[in-house]
């Protein structure tokens, strides 16, 4: 009978201790912000990403149209590729002009219609020019079975209605720019620089402030003289010498590892690299400024900053076929500004009006997050 009462007297004791353990780490939970965010709002945030952001679609690809032959012939075939919804040709006048779009990337490929096509035709066969931007050699191939597609689709309709296109085929002639093997690695490993430019920059400097806080080291700093200006320079300059020698190892990977060619200026290349740097790092030690807590600090850097440069960055996949509102903010993210710049360099030349034009935006942020992480810092300090 004693032991009955004892056996529930204990399993009673224990329900009673299990409760209020689990109501005191459940307010704990609820008080600690960090965690919540991670545990919720983090799969928000992949499930957007994922679900929104990546698209390995290609839908209204621009197509420099150069028609050197105006006969019906080739009306047909124009029309043809007019009505493909993933192709948005745009007529141009000369193959010099559609080169020069090629290489800025306006377009992704050149349609070449020869003067000689309808006579072609009706002897028994007809070329057709494709060039493809090579950069992406995903993306290359789809249009290239898009544009072979559109033309099949013309030639039949043609062939259908008894016109002349029937007496003849038409032969597409591909050429490949800028990654002529179609090797997947030119693509990707330009790109990594900027990954590893965020992850040196904004995860690592989003620790430095929080953990002086965390330390209380920075209460020594109430009593000097220094300035938010100061410290943030102080902050930096380290981290600046790691960037540039992470840089050096990226480079010489590329080149050394997996043969990636440089066509572009290196000058240009380091340029843009270290202007993109300092805005990682001012990221960084503005996340860091703000949350004053390392984990915390180190999971806004994620979802702020390297989640998106992965992400919507342009590292895998064509940002246009994403929906607009992705997209909006994918051009407000700097890692989409330093990954067409970086990929053009390497890859197809220097467009110094491509280079000028991202600099300024790089720059534009740079002034804007020391001007925040100033502002945080006084704050914070005064």
């Amino acid at each position: 009978m004693s032991d009955a009462r004892n056996t529930s007297a204990d399993d009673s004791g224990f329900t009673t201790r299990l409760v209020a353990l689990v109501r005191k780490e459940t307010r704990q939970m609820l008080r600690d912000r960090s965690n919540l965010m991670v545990g919720l709002l983090l799969p928000v945030v992949l499930i957007l990403l994922f679900g929104y952001g990546l698209s390995f679609d290609v839908r209204d690809a621009p197509v420099a149209l150069v028609i050197q032959d105006r006969s019906e012939t080739v009306s047909e075939l124009v029309s043809g590729l007019r009505g493909s919804p993933y192709l948005d040709p745009v007529d141009v006048q000369t193959m010099e002009e559609a080169s020069r779009m090629l290489v800025d990337g306006k377009v992704d490929a050149i349609v070449q219609i020869p003067g000689d096509f309808a006579s072609r035709q009706v002897k028994g066969g007809a070329q057709v020019q494709l060039v493809l931007n090579g950069v992406d050699s995903t993306t290359a191939q789809t249009l290239e079975a898009y544009v072979q597609g559109a033309i099949a689709t013309a030639m039949a309709r043609q062939a259908d209605r008894g016109g002349g296109m029937a007496t003849g085929t038409v032969t597409l002639m591909t050429r490949t720019w800028f990654n002529e093997e179609g090797n997947s690695r030119w693509y990707l490993v330009p790109g990594l620089v900027v990954l590893i430019m965020t992850l040196v920059g904004a995860f690592l400097s989003s620790l430095l402030i929080a953990r002086e806080w965390e330390r209380g080291t920075l209460e020594a700093l109430f009593v000097t003289p220094v300035r938010p200006l100061e410290l943030v320079l102080a902050k930096l300059a380290p981290y600046i010498i790691i960037g540039l020698i992470d840089l050096a190892m990226c480079i010489i990977a590329a080149v050394v590892l997996f043969a990636v060619p440089i066509r572009g200026s290196l000058v240009a290349i380091v340029l843009v690299s270290f202007l993109y740097l300092l805005v990682s790092l001012l990221v960084g030690l503005l996340i860091s400024g703000v949350t004053r807590n390392q984990f915390a600090a180190s999971q806004v850097a994620l979802l702020a900053s390297f989640m998106p440069a992965l992400m919507l960055s342009g590292f895998v996949f064509d940002l246009r076929n994403i929906p607009l509102a992705v997209r909006i903010v994918a051009e407000i993210l700097p890692a989409t500004h330093f990954m067409g710049v970086i990929k053009t360099l390497f890859l197809a030349g220097t467009d110094w009006g491509l280079v000028a034009r991202n600099s300024a935006i790089l720059l534009g942020y740079i002034v804007v997050l020391t001007f925040l992480t100033r502002r945080t810092l006084r704050k914070r300090l005064g």
